[in-house]
């Protein structure tokens, strides 16, 4: 039985959700699906320019399983523009991705944004250093 998968964190929102070659048809086209786990990656890489260990970072993978994502999303998108495919973006985010964003903290009980430490949110940590 194969792992579940890893909880990551995605960022971005799309401006569409498909693209696909002017003067084609859409009923004429085959379709890749990139994965929004795909998309978040070709951002960080390529549009920010972020190395690897970086990206993975952000995504809260490691740097091997980012440069798998990497990897299969740049090879979908050159399958797109060579062989005249469209791209959909997948519109659906898996429940584990959306729910990674907010965790409840342990000492007051209110959902926070990813970056608790010891289970608390930022609010009760500064108060605690005070």
């Amino acid at each position: 039985m194969a792992r579940p998968v890893k909880k990551r964190k995605i960022s971005c929102n799309p401006a569409s959700y498909y693209f696909k070659p002017r003067g084609i048809s859409l009923s004429g086209l085959d379709e890749i699906e990139l994965a929004h786990d795909e998309l978040e990656a070709i951002r960080l890489a390529d549009l920010n320019g972020l190395f690897q260990e970086d990206a993975a970072v952000k995504m809260l993978v490691s740097r091997a399983t980012f440069g798998r994502i990497i990897i299969r999303a740049r090879q979908k998108i050159a399958d797109a523009i060579i062989n005249g495919k469209a791209i959909r973006i997948s519109e659906n985010l898996p429940q584990s991705i959306k729910d990674i964003s907010k965790q409840t903290c342990s000492n007051c009980g209110s959902r926070s944004v990813v970056g608790l430490r010891k289970n608390k949110c930022n609010k009760c940590l500064s108060s605690t250093k005070e």
